[in-house]
């Protein structure tokens, strides 16, 4: 079975769970919009569109889905759809951690 990783806006629905991760995450939330990403559909960073400030489960291997997001709001800030691609390092822990991806 593989996992799907999903990088999308956040919503109402999401706040509880960027709060208990931000907690967890001995952070404050992000402030508003983010963007979050999913694994299947489990939240586990959400990344700050306002000022680039990332929260992440820290008892999960996320840095992967960080960098995911942070390319996203790198190319959603600069206003244009750019080619960007993984390092194979990270392209690595990305499959490790969603296999099938």
């Amino acid at each position: 079975m593989s996992a799907t990783v999903t990088i999308r806006p956040a919503g109402e629905r999401d706040r509880a769970a960027i709060a208990a991760i931000a907690e967890l995450d001995s952070a404050r939330p992000p402030a508003e919009p983010l963007l979050v990403a999913l694994l299947d559909e489990e939240l586990l960073a959400a990344i700050s569109l306002a000022d680039a400030t990332v929260v992440a489960n820290p008892f999960r291997p996320t840095l992967a889905v960080v960098e995911l997001l942070v390319a996203r709001e790198r190319q959603l800030r600069t206003g244009g759809v750019r080619r960007w691609a993984l390092s194979r390092r990270s392209l690595r822990r990305l499959r490790a951690f969603a296999p099938g991806f």
